[in-house]
């Protein structure tokens, strides 16, 4: 029970090796998941390279979880300035480090904070203050902006169903986590008949959860927020930090790649590194050979742990210094190879190259030759009947934890046949075409409504005159024993984001869409590495919900969705153009042969 500065103990379990009389350097992870009571955990292939390295391994429960004394917030905002006497993670990260290097045996004085996700964010934090014994930061999957891009919002859009349950997972009880008990298997049908936001308080939740209460409050971008985001607080890179993220992972890809770039900005003696895998959330720490029926040809979380993270901390933390960590080591999946690049995301032969959504759903390189309001493609969006973003049933996150990790790679084909999923597909692709960086959608559309929700997904099209049972091009063949999946005609999503079209111009002040005008909208798909080879086509799909993952639009402008009433909710005919004058394309950061 380790004391921090305002009297407040810390559940804390310190593992020291057996068996050696050498000093260790200590890794520290600062958990709200629970810490364990023996050593198992550090057992797992995870930790194999750290174990063989020599490490003293700590594990704590931040304040107000398990048996840590005084309240938990959840992403509790860092304090200000002019807060001397204010706790929050950076100075309790701080005060646990003072102890540790005072009163654990035959520690060598340095110190290194890892973890993923949750854990990844407090790790981050510790760079605010860090105390001198920090010598090494590596974060995995950190969230650096809870509105942005992380796991509550993506440009400003909520993410129901993961920010409900993941909000009653930490917070209906301070002792365990807690799955919210749904009374029914399929979530979609569950949020779908619940109606308007304002019934979870209402009917379930009666005001108990902050978390929920200040989502609720603060629907804009307002000082709630910023107070939460990194950006305003890493203006200065003080540790070495390793940034790792997974090109699928379904809660926080944003946050790793921000956290880098902010970093990076004032990284003048090289210590900001950045490490993009193949992975979902956590992926990182299991084999990293396959995802769902797409397998990448290799271990490559094997290799990350052993090759790059293991390394990393030894150069730090051992005096090691092996070989250099590339500036950025990013995985490019289709082709299925690791590439080092001295700068992120790459400019060196790297041509912006637009895609354009065409007549016919035809999606090419030539710009649209046809001009005039007739040039565009329209669906009609109806709020009770939404698109799912996967395959129903859609069960509780925590309850089917593995289809809610893959849903990003879910072959596309379960809703292209909808009348409310607009798809542009190329012609076969005579050559590889290797995209490496910032994916930028750049839309010109219209709707009858007074808001809208535009969700756009970049698609890799499998051709369907693969061999059943063999592996395309680029995919490895798979492990001894195990048949090779059908992947004729598959459809996997690349990337994928959402715009709500209220904060086309700010995040702070919404604005009512004009009914039947066309507004531009451009918006980031994110940084990713991916080579859609010779033989495959390249698709584009168009939606106005991704429900349950999305909340509902009510398609009606309102001042706060959150306090929506059933009327509010209206359908809505969408319109997307195409002409010359209003040429709607996916910009891809092209590498040039």
């Amino acid at each position: 029970m380790i004391p921090m500065r305002d009297g407040v103990r810390l559940q804390t379990v310190i593992f020291i090796p057996g068996g050696t009389s050498q000093t260790l350097p200590i890794l520290l992870t600062r958990t709200p998941y629970g810490v364990p009571a023996d050593a198992r955990p550090l057992m797992g292939e995870w930790y194999a390279p750290l174990r063989a390295a020599g490490y003293i391994f700590v594990m704590q429960n931040l304040r107000g979880r398990f048996a840590s004394e005084g309240a938990f917030v959840m992403d509790r905002p860092p304090r200000a300035g002019n807060e001397p006497n204010a706790i929050d993670e950076t100075t309790d990260g701080y005060d646990t480090i003072e102890w540790l290097v005072q009163h654990v045996p035959n520690n060598n004085g340095r110190v290194g904070l890892i973890g993923g996700s949750y854990s990844a964010w407090t790790a981050t934090l510790a760079l605010l203050e860090p105390h001198a014994a920090l010598k090494v930061v590596s974060e995995a999957a950190s969230p650096a902006d809870q509105f942005l891009g992380d796991d509550l919002h993506h440009n400003g859009a909520f993410r129901l169903d993961y920010g409900f349950e993941f909000s009653t997972y930490l917070e209906l009880s301070k002792e365990r986590n807690t799955p919210f008990e749904f009374d029914r298997g399929d979530t979609y049908e569950w949020f779908l008949q619940l109606g308007p936001l304002s019934r979870v308080n209402e009917r379930y939740l009666h005001g108990s959860l902050p978390s929920w209460n200040g989502l609720v409050a603060h629907p804009n971008l307002d000082e709630y927020w910023l107070k939460k985001s990194l950006a305003s607080h890493l203006t200065r890179t003080t540790v070495p930090t390793l940034n790792v993220a997974g090109s699928w992972d379904q809660e926080d890809y944003y946050g790793p790649l921000k956290i880098y770039e902010l970093l990076e900005r004032q990284d003048s003696a090289g210590i900001n590194n950045l490490v993009i895998g193949p992975w979902n959330h956590d992926g990182w720490s299991g084999p990293g050979r396959k995802l769902l029926d797409i397998n990448f040809g290799s271990d490559t979380g094997v290799y990350y742990r052993e090759h790059l993270q293991a390394r990393w901390l030894a150069r730090w933390l051992h005096d090691e210094p092996g070989e250099t960590t590339p500036e950025a080591h990013v995985f490019v999946s289709g082709i299925n190879r690791w590439e080092s690049f001295d700068r992120w995301p790459p400019t060196d032969r790297v041509k912006p190259t637009k895609l354009y959504l065409r007549a016919e759903g035809k999606l090419g390189f030539d710009p649209p030759q046809e001009t005039g309001r007739s040039a565009f493609d329209q669906y009609v969006s109806d709020p009770q009947n939404p698109v799912p973003y996967r395959p129903r049933p859609i069960r509780p996150i925590f309850e089917d934890h593995d289809a809610w990790s893959t849903w990003q790679l879910v072959d596309q084909r379960f809703v292209d046949h909808r009348p409310d999923v607009l798809s542009w597909e190329t012609d076969v692709l005579d050559r590889d075409v290797v995209v490496v960086g910032n994916i930028v959608a750049e839309l010109f559309a219209s709707t009858s409504g007074s808001d809208s929700d535009w969700i756009v997904k970049l698609v890799d099209v499998y051709p369907q005159n693969l061999t059943h049972h063999s592996s395309p091009e680029g995919q490895a063949d798979s492990q001894a024993g195990e048949s090779a999946p059908d992947l004729r005609g598959y459809q996997l999503m690349i990337a994928g984001e959402v715009m709500r079209g209220r904060f086309r111009a700010s995040f702070a002040r919404p604005e009512p869409l004009v009914p039947g005008k066309v507004s531009r909208y451009e918006f980031s798909l994110r940084e990713h590495a991916h080579a859609f080879l010779k033989g495959h086509r390249i698709m584009v799909q168009i939606q106005s919900s991704w429900f349950p993952l999305i909340d509902r639009n009510p398609q009606k402008f309102v001042p706060n969705i959150f306090a929506a009433a059933p009327s509010d909710f209206v359908k809505a005919t969408q319109r997307i153009c195409r002409s010359r004058e209003a040429a709607a394309a996916i910009v891809l950061p092209v590498i040039l042969p």
